[in-house]
């Protein structure tokens, strides 16, 4: 089976669990911006707060890290005209579809999940059964809308991978091809954006220090200092990737001005080969406060009207229901569950 079958549709999810990173917008959010403009796939973006509270969230911050992932998105470009922007529980197609994926998946598979394993450790008796079903819901959050693309981080991949495996699983069951087999997609010189502190750890809001990442709530001199402060090595930038080899902050420092500046990776070495850190620090600082102060501010001033926010996502949630419910509707029928 193939997904030509399949109208070309991207979906893609992101935690409202707070702290949005630079990592989060060049890893996902610019790339969302990309695939909309695009206009090759219709394009589906979802605030995942069922997955959110797979672990404990304080309601209160929930609800306002949802509002400012929504406001990220637009901030960042999303258009919730032509892209369906909504948060998860607002779509019950959903859970639906995850339960049926419950009962399609095997035990064996949920736990061989990497990401299980890390985030419930030696404490994986204590951990939700929520956690270790992620996957599955995962899968149906992609295919309730029969998308044939997601826009994956590498972390992400063996969850497409399952993801996979259940549509496979079911079609095979049931003597069906209804389930697209989604392809991941992996690209981006900066996909992986590392601490400013630390070249060798990953951009993280956990972090206990704000110096190693920059917030997309950040304002223009929070931007701009970070970067300044940003750890790096003594020798100059070389003029070759392959010299950047045991260099991870000045190949993370220079990867971010790659993404940002929209270049590919030689050709940022070829311009700044030979600048010392203190040359080359300057202008990345003017570069990242051209390209992300806007977005914060733009964020803040959408959050000042929250409301306007829950309007646009509730539209958001009519249009996503539009195209799972018939899905959901087949999906039972194939089953043989009676409506």
């Amino acid at each position: 089976m193939t997904t030509a079958a399949f109208t070309p549709r991207v979906f893609s999810g992101i935690q409202p669990s707070g702290g949005l990173t630079l990592g989060n917008y060049l890893g996902a959010l610019k790339r969302f911006v990309e695939m909309q403009d695009a206009g090759t796939h219709e394009t589906i973006y979802c605030l995942v707060d069922l997955h959110a509270i797979t672990v404990w969230q304080d309601p209160a911050k929930l609800a306002h890290n949802t509002r400012e992932l929504a406001a990220a998105f637009i901030a960042c470009g999303i258009d919730p005209e032509r892209s369906i922007l909504f948060n998860q529980s607002q779509v019950p197609e959903h859970a639906q579809l995850g339960w049926i994926f419950n009962c399609v998946a095997r035990m064996g598979w949920m736990g061989r999940m990497t990401q299980w394993k890390d985030k419930a450790g030696k404490n994986a008796e204590n951990a939700s059964l929520g956690l270790f079903g992620y996957p599955a819901l995962m899968a149906a959050d992609i295919l309730v809308y029969h998308a044939t693309h997601v826009p994956v981080g590498e972390d992400q991949k063996q969850h497409l991978e399952l993801t996979r495996d259940i549509a496979a699983k079911f079609n095979h069951d049931y003597g069906t091809d209804f389930f697209p087999l989604t392809e991941p997609v992996i690209e981006g010189v900066a996909t992986r954006v590392m601490s400013l502190r630390d070249g060798s750890k990953k951009m993280s809001k956990s972090d206990p220090s704000d110096m190693s990442r920059i917030n997309m709530t950040d304002n223009a001199d929070a931007i701009a200092q970070k970067i300044r402060k940003a750890r790096t090595d003594p020798e100059p930038l070389p003029d070759n990737e392959a010299a950047l080899e045991g260099r991870p902050e000045a190949r993370n420092l220079v990867n971010i001005y790659a993404a940002l500046s929209e270049q590919e990776l030689p050709t940022v070495l070829a311009e700044v080969g030979g600048k010392p850190f203190s040359e080359f620090k300057p202008m990345l600082a003017d570069l990242a406060v051209a390209k992300l102060s806007p977005i914060s501010g733009e964020m803040a001033r959408l959050m000042k009207d929250t409301a306007e926010i829950d309007r646009i996502l509730s539209r958001g949630a009519e249009r996503a229901r539009g195209v799972a419910a018939p899905i959901i509707d087949r999906t039972y029928e194939i089953v043989g569950l009676v409506r």
